[in-house]
């Protein structure tokens, strides 16, 4: 391993809000370790949570949309645009919600179904996980 690949995975943990990373490479171990910044919110890689309660009755026609991967979250394509959606506005198959930023590139996620959108799980710019809420749309 030299000095570009451990600058690499320098720049991929700050990315990702990392603050311990460990390759092993031929037979070596490489331990990169940072102290996290106060000013940055940090994802929480803990273990798989338990499956979430019942949903309430009022949410039998719901769908939830989660996130694919982990990244930081945007309601709106710039920083001054409105939002793609918001609660009360409906959506079509395939429309655009949001984007999140995974490694500097943007990947939109969009409506599996068409509804209503009832609840929006997260705010903007927040870090979020595999499996992450984003939006909760009425059938």
């Amino acid at each position: 391993m030299n000095e570009t690949d451990i600058r690499r995975y320098a720049v991929l943990m700050e990315e990702l809000g990392l603050t311990g990373l460990e390759i092993t490479e031929d037979n070596k171990v490489v331990r990169l370790e940072r102290t996290p910044s106060a000013a940055v919110a940090m994802p929480s890689f803990s273990a798989p949570q338990p499956a979430a309660p019942a949903p309430a009755a009022d949410d039998s026609n719901c769908t939830i949309v989660t996130c694919p991967i982990v990244g930081v979250y945007y309601a709106a394509p710039a920083e001054n645009a409105d939002p793609f959606v918001a609660v009360g506005d409906k959506v079509k198959k395939g429309q655009t919600l949001c984007i999140v930023e995974a490694m500097k590139l943007m990947n939109e996620i969009t409506a599996e179904e068409s509804g209503t959108i009832t609840e929006v799980c997260v705010t903007n710019g927040q870090v979020v996980e595999y499996g992450t809420p984003l939006f909760k749309i009425r059938r």
